[in-house]
């Protein structure tokens, strides 16, 4: 396990590393001026000079990039070129309103996904099964800033349940978690399905039905815990999905988040705050894969981390 710790952990450093070369490049190739935006549209040449000296632009590339990873390296990412503030005091609390979001989408998709996986496993060939599955497929289909639309348009104009955008209650939550979790629990569904119709076809599974244990008791604790695997592999990639897919979703839904956040500071040109966020969630998402490694050994102890 310890070994298995400190290779996943040096795996880490390569892919921090190619993520924040690959978010430099890519913003100082988008179009536009930063010193311009901070300075203002009246600024004179000498002031944009005197805005780039202030901002650390006016050197070159490769030295912008390890002056940013030196300071990187011991927590300190610099100032916001938008707000002045601390970049970390401004994506602090958008970061954990995602994980909010991410986290309530992703039990969402996997209750629904995995609940609807069962019943469609059992019911294999059956209207039962055919149904799901082309709800499934739609739900895959979709595109997530469509699919809030229509959800905002049916709970919260026509019927009036739920709020539209903001955050200030639990209500909130429900639209953007349900936009995010739709597509994830049709993808959960499907792999579930396909996972446990295999399952349901082994021997053991056969054995446990001669010796005269009820369908439930076989399904549960015999045939859903073997098909769970897969299941746990793609529900973790999916999270880093949703962590991307909130991007949209935040947008929609006005959701004080740090995928909204990053579409405002690629909109200002806002250099340290978009490097910061982007590492932010790539951190997370190797996070949440050393996890779902760690989540095979409890479902299958005969797993050996390597």
């Amino acid at each position: 396990m310890a070994t298995f710790f400190a290779r996943r952990l040096l795996q880490v450093i390569p892919v921090i590393i190619g993520v924040s070369i690959a978010v430099f490049l890519m913003l100082h190739l988008i179009p536009g001026d930063p010193a311009r935006l901070v300075a203002g549209m009246d600024a004179t040449a000498a002031d944009l000079e005197n805005v780039r000296r202030a901002l650390g632009l006016d050197q070159p590339l490769p030295i912008q990039y390890f002056n940013f990873v030196a300071r990187a390296i011991f927590g300190d990412f610099g100032e916001s070129f938008r707000t002045g503030r601390a970049v970390l005091d401004e994506i602090g609390f958008r970061y954990w309103n995602t994980m909010l979001l991410g986290c309530a989408a992703i039990v969402f998709g996997t209750v629904l996904g995995v609940l609807t996986g069962i019943i469609t496993a059992v019911y294999r060939d059956s209207w039962i099964d055919s149904s799901v599955l082309a709800v499934s497929l739609l739900g895959i289909s979709i595109p997530p800033f469509f699919l809030g639309i229509l959800l905002m348009l049916v709970f919260s104009v026509w019927l009036g349940w739920l709020p539209l955008t903001g955050m200030e209650s639990w209500r909130h939550v429900i639209l953007p978690a349900a936009t995010l979790g739709i597509p994830n629990a049709a993808i959960i569904s499907r792999i579930t399905r396909s996972s446990l119709v295999e399952v349901l076809n082994q021997d053991y599974v056969r054995t446990a039905r001669a010796k005269g244990l009820s369908e439930l008791v076989v399904i549960g604790r015999h045939a859903v815990r073997n098909g769970m695997i897969p299941v746990v592999t793609v529900a973790g990639l999916q999270m880093g999905y949703l962590l991307g897919g909130a991007v949209v979703t935040e947008t929609v839904f006005a959701w004080p988040g740090i995928g909204r956040l990053i579409v405002q500071s690629i909109s200002a040109r806002d250099f340290p705050v978009v490097q910061a966020s982007v590492l932010l969630l790539a951190l997370t998402f190797v996070i949440i894969n050393l996890v779902t490694d760690l989540l095979y050994r409890l479902l299958d102890p005969r797993i050996k981390l390597k």
